[in-house]
């Protein structure tokens, strides 16, 4: 390649040669070419979409100038003839079509001409930022790889998995003389000609060419032995000579534990560090962190040189194989804690707090984190398998639970083994493989290598698939001499399972049992131990350990105690856990409501919950409060993946001095998809809500009985997305006195030019209705709850400041009416699109019809601010059937608000990218 920088409009003109060789026994009559920069050209690239799945607008919304693109001048053949080209619908991707066939062990020469305009780093840390620098990485295009008699065509979606062949590089880079180049190329040659720095590159053996350009050099260079690393890691304010000490450990741990580095030198960037951190405690603010400054530094640049010695020397299928890479990476990561911080916690220094130290969590090491994050996955059926393509992972699988469990997996294997094998057989594969197209089958050769013990179920099961670990132990019994204890596993998935010999937390057996695939009766013997214990040193991500111990001691002894503690904690086998934690929430009529909550929720989700929380309403004195017992049955197979079973109480005041309690036995099963990245849900929910209501005397038109029984049941649909949303419920309720059936449905869309559409249409008919008043109609504006499920702060407000707050729920008006209830049949819709970023213009119609009475046309209109949608919003009404409200008096009244103060709640708005 010969490309020239610039500056001034951020694009890079290229002329370039590609040389390719056929190394298939195929013939090929067409090639294709990677062109990742040209994802970030537009709103229906591959990577467009992945942002919007990721609940990221960044990319739909941004402007031209800061986009990416390449613009194709030319492409020919060796003779200069033209060829021709065609870029597929990812638009990251180009087909040519060739002249001539290459046959195989043959080779095409392709001359190409074309402009690259770089993207904004605000992207995806790649490109242009704000300082005028520049950090290049898939800059270029590229021949994708032919294997297996078709080619791989991988487009751009933010995973840094450029999949190429071995190739050998030249390039000549010219630039301002202002910017100084740092590549892990060798350099050849380096000159300023008339003002523009020109340096010519080389490397064989390559996959990728990164290419950093700063106006101040941020790069310091540490020699590791026969290997240069090359590194902008940020340190904070460590010294030189710390920073040097902990380059050559390092160099020298990965050079023993995989081998040498095929290269001069290993570039390492603060970029590639923040895009897979070190997640936890080390992303706190700097005052903040537990661990000492050394620790982070060694352990941030542990990780990123691990991932790039890897990925630059084996070439896997990036998209498909990249956990044998992760596997070895976190493997490794585990081993060096184990070797120079044997000591360090999970938390750090924190563990030493008196406050914090008597926690679980904080009894665990360092390296515990690993099967902890992956279990968390686990917990809430959303793990998936290491052999799932790395673009069908959800973010925190991509980012951490797969890595985790690949690692954990070495480690499981080498614990099984017990032979000393793994790390020579690692090293092996590695030396073996180096700079050679690998994949998941060469590694799986090179473990069973000269293994006496079968290791097929690390493929076949740990590996292929989701299927859960979880074994107990069903019963024991014990003479003089033997113990016979009997291994259930409960999730029939045919793996190894360890069984230790505790006293006093000291070893004194261990066992390993194969191919229990029901229950197993084994004989061992009886060492005077005084526990029997599964999967004690936790190597084995297990779903449920609260079982795996039986005590050898009498009967009285099984029994876990009972554990109270502040807060929450990591699950303890050993005891049953209550925690506690005061709350503090609102509403009108109970004033602030203090509360300790009970539950027994650890880190990891768990079947059976319990959660409590008796209060104080300081408004009245007296107590209130709700709960809930629940239990959660997971099921791995099929789409329907949950099914929940509960009972939930709660008592607060409705109004001054009125009390109502609920008592709602529920039962729901929900489904998804097969692919869990979709944001597709569906639920059916049955419950049966009981209401018990202390009278209003003042009422005396209200000839109800306050208390009341609703069976509901509720079919919904959710397709929640940033760019697309769709959803729809169905609502069936039977009561005593009425029966009603209503419909929702809601769509929103963010289109091309940046506009955003609202629809919603609600429609609701009374089968019968035999009730005195308005509590169970209909509203236009502000239902009743009779239900209790909205977040109402005062919720028998009609007038002041909370009788304006808005819950979108049945007619979804905004302006108020006199006469807003409907005993018969209601249907209205909502609409409101954009105007200028989060200002709106709203409009709602519809029809209504009470019982012998004529049906009614009513609408609103008005402008909304949609700061945070469905989280934080203002409606200001305008027009209406109660005319221009916007010139009547007291308009403040009039404005109403939308407001979500629930941290649960909260949390989901910045979790569910994740998830």
């Amino acid at each position: 390649m010969t490309a020239r920088l610039h500056p001034e409009t951020h694009t890079i003109n290229i002329q370039q040669e590609i040389l390719f060789h056929n190394n298939s026994s195929d013939t090929i009559n067409s090639i294709y070419l990677s062109d990742w920069n040209n994802a970030y050209s537009g709103k229906n690239t591959a990577l467009a979409k992945r942002f919007g799945e990721e609940f990221d607008k960044s990319l739909h919304l941004a402007k031209d100038e800061v986009r990416g693109y390449t613009k194709i001048i030319n492409i020919s053949d060796k003779n200069f003839h033209s060829v021709h080209w065609e870029r597929t619908g990812s638009k990251d991707l180009v087909k040519v079509q060739l002249n001539f066939p290459v046959y195989p062990e043959g080779n095409i020469l392709l001359r190409l001409s074309y402009t690259v305009k770089l993207p904004a780093a605000s992207f995806t840390r790649y490109g242009y930022d704000e300082l005028g620098n520049y950090r290049l990485r898939y800059w270029y295009l590229t021949p994708a790889v032919y294997h297996g008699h078709e080619w791989a065509l991988y487009s751009n979606k933010n995973l840094d998995d450029l999949y190429t062949g071995q190739t050998d590089y030249r390039v000549i880079f010219n630039y301002p003389k202002d910017y100084a180049l740092t590549s892990d190329l060798d350099t050849e040659e380096d000159r300023t000609v008339a003002g523009i720095r020109q340096t010519v590159l080389k490397g064989n053996g390559r996959n990728d060419v990164k290419l950093y350009l700063e106006k101040g050099n941020s790069f310091e260079n540490y020699h590791t032995g026969p290997l240069s690393l090359v590194t902008n890691l940020r340190s904070g304010d460590l010294p030189p000579e710390e920073k040097s000490f902990s380059a050559r450990r390092i160099g020298s741990f990965i050079r023993d534990n995989l081998g040498p580095y095929p290269h001069q030198k290993l570039m390492v960037t603060e970029t590639e560090y923040l895009k897979t951190p070190l997640y936890g405690l080390n992303q706190l603010p700097g005052f903040l962190r537990p661990f000492p400054e050394e620790f982070q530094y060694e352990l941030k640049l542990l990780k990123t040189t691990l991932h790039n010695y890897l990925e630059n020397t084996l070439f896997l299928d990036t998209r498909k194989d990249r956990w044998i890479a992760d596997a070895i990476q976190v493997y490794l990561m585990m081993k060096y804690v184990d070797t120079y911080y044997p000591d360090m916690k999970l938390l750090g220094n924190l563990s030493k707090l008196w406050l914090v130290k008597n926690f679980h969590i904080a009894q665990k090491g360092f390296n515990e984190q690993y099967p902890l994050l992956f279990m968390l996955m686990s917990s809430k059926n959303l793990d998936q398998s290491l052999a799932t393509p790395k673009d069908e992972l959800i973010k925190f699988n991509e980012k951490i639970a797969g890595k985790y469990k690949a690692g954990l997996g070495l480690v499981y294997l080498e614990n099984y083994l017990n032979d000393g094998t793994i790390p020579e057989k690692i090293k092996k594969f590695y030396r073996d493989y180096r700079l050679k197209p690998v994949n998941a089958t060469d590694f799986e050769k090179k473990l069973k290598e000269n293994t006496t013990k079968d290791i097929d179920w690390f493929f076949d099961e740990y590996v292929s698939t989701r299927h859960k670990i979880d074994f107990t132990i069903k019963k024991v019994r014990k003479n003089q001499d033997s113990i016979w204890v009997t291994v259930r596993n409960k999730e029939r998935t045919n793996v190894p399972i360890s069984l230790f010999g505790v006293s006093n937390d000291t070893v004194l057996s261990k066992y390993w049992f194969n191919n229990i695939t029901g229950d197993s009766t084994f004989r061992i013997p009886n060492n005077n131990e005084k526990r029997l214990v599964l999967n004690y040193d936790k190597i084995i991500p297990e779903f449920d350990q609260r079982d795996n111990w039986k005590s050898l001691r009498g009967f009285f002894s099984q029994n876990r105690k009972l554990k109270l503690q502040f807060f929450q904690d990591a699950e303890n086998p050993y005891y049953n856990q209550i925690f506690y934690v005061p709350t503090a929430s609102y509403n009108f009529y109970d004033g602030v409501v203090l509360g300790m909550r009970m539950h027994n929720k650890t880190l990891t989700e768990k079947p059976f919950l319990i959660d409590v929380v008796p209060s104080l309403a300081t408004k009245n004195k007296s107590l209130v409060g709700s709960g809930v017992i629940a239990y959660r049955n997971y099921l791995n197979e099929g789409n329907l993946y949950l099914s929940s079973f509960s009972v939930s109480g709660s008592s607060y005041h409705y109004a001054k001095d009125l009390r109502y309690s609920t008592i709602t036995p529920t039962v729901s099963l929900g489904f998804r998809t097969s692919d869990f990245r979709s944001n597709i849900r569906e639920a059916l929910t049955l419950r049966f809500v009981n209401v018990i209501r202390e009278r209003d005397e003042t009422m005396t038109s209200d000839n109800n009985d306050p208390d009341y029984s609703v069976f509901n049941a509720r079919y919904s649909y959710s397709n929640n997305g940033i760019i697309n949303y769709f959803s729809w419920f169905s609502d069936l309720q039977v009561a005593n006195n009425f029966s009603k059936l209503s419909f929702d449905v809601e769509f929103r869309k963010l289109y091309q030019n940046n506009r955003q559409l609202n629809l919603r249409l609600f429609a609701g008919k009374f089968i019968y209705n035999d009730t005195s008043n308005d509590y169970f109609s209909f509203a236009l504006d502000r239902p009743t709850d009779y239900l209790f499920d909205f977040g109402y702060l005062g919720r028998s407000e009609t007038t002041g400041i909370l009788s304006q707050q808005l819950i979108i729920a049945e007619g979804g008006f905004k302006s108020k009416f006199r006469d807003p209830y409907a005993n018969n049949w209601m249907v209205t819709a909502n609409a409101s699109f954009n105007v200028w970023k989060w200002v709106e213009l709203y409009g709602d119609l519809g029809v209504i019809k009470s019982k012998y009475e004529p049906s009614r046309f009513v609408y609103d209109s008005g402008i909304r601010l949609n700061l945070v949608t469905d989280y934080f919003e203002l409606y200001f009404p305008v027009y209406s059937n109660n005319g221009w409200e916007i010139a009547q008096q007291r308009y403040d009244q009039k404005i109403r608000f939308i407001v979500t103060l629930q941290p649960k709640t909260l949390i989901k708005l910045f979790t569910r990218k994740w998830f």
